[in-house]
């Protein structure tokens, strides 16, 4: 039996494999699971996904299971608590950056819910482009960089354009899957 065609940048790593077959690009709707990929996308900033992708439980266990109401009350203890820890991505401007986006999370929870917040850039529904080659897949968009704005408004960091395009993507809320992966229409139809 023959592998399966898969979108090119997943390569054969066995955990970049898994992630991109069962979770890259599915629609996700949990507000808290959203808001917990933004923040590991703005981790990933100036690094391979993969390296976060094997960090990821560390990064759980270290940051309360990304529960936004335990980290937003979180200070300068917490911040060396996690500078001092191996297994993280030890970068004080993206932890403070997860404490403010904690912060952040829980006012636009309050006010209208994150899922639907960040669902509505999209009309609700995952954006279908259909790429053919890689080369079709922008690294951001026009909408990836009118998301950054209002994120950075609501006081997120580290969630420039190319960043929030990658978490579109990660999210579902664009099915950059190519049209000849596997995936691509099983991901569509979930739409």
């Amino acid at each position: 039996m023959s592998e399966p065609v898969r979108c090119g940048w997943c390569g054969t790593d066995p955990l970049y494999v898994t992630y991109h077959d069962t979770e890259w690009g599915m629609p996700e709707r949990d507000g808290r699971a959203l808001w917990e990929k933004l923040i590991l996308d703005g981790f990933q900033a100036g690094l391979a996904w993969i390296t976060i992708l094997r960090k990821r439980e560390a990064f759980r266990s270290a940051f309360a299971s990304f529960r936004p109401e335990v980290i937003a009350g979180w200070g300068e203890a917490e911040v060396q608590r996690l500078l001092a820890d191996p297994s993280i991505i030890r970068h004080r401007g993206k932890i403070e950056g997860t404490i403010r986006g904690a912060q952040a999370y829980l006012r636009i929870e309050e006010r209208e819910g994150f899922s639907n917040y960040m669902w509505r850039y999209v009309g609700g529904q995952p954006l279908r482009p259909r790429p053919a080659t890689m080369s079709d897949i922008p690294a951001q968009t026009d909408l990836s960089a009118r998301i950054a704005k209002d994120l950075k408004k609501e006081g997120f960091t580290f969630c420039g354009p190319t960043i929030v395009y990658a978490f579109m993507q990660a999210t579902g809320m664009v099915n950059d899957h190519l049209v000849t992966c596997h995936c691509h229409d099983r991901i569509a139809a979930l739409g």
